[in-house]
């Protein structure tokens, strides 16, 4: 449990370092994402995203398993 919250946190320390080429990414804004803005509501659900990170964690952890 401790090396695997040692590696989440280099994990997040290296996302942040990474930040301003990661937030050049077109995460959240592919087509399938539902943004709906009005005038004093705005609601966004990231359904495509959520899919393409699940799909690449899923593979990432099953060939880090192998």
């Amino acid at each position: 449990m401790q090396r695997l919250l040692i590696l989440i946190g280099l994990a997040l320390v290296v996302a942040g370092l990474m930040w301003p080429w990661l937030s050049r990414l077109p995460l959240g804004r592919l087509p399938g994402d539902i943004s709906i803005q009005r005038d004093e509501f705005s609601f966004h659900l990231p359904l495509m995203t959520s899919l393409v990170l699940s799909v690449v964690l899923t593979l990432v952890l099953w060939f880090w398993r192998k």
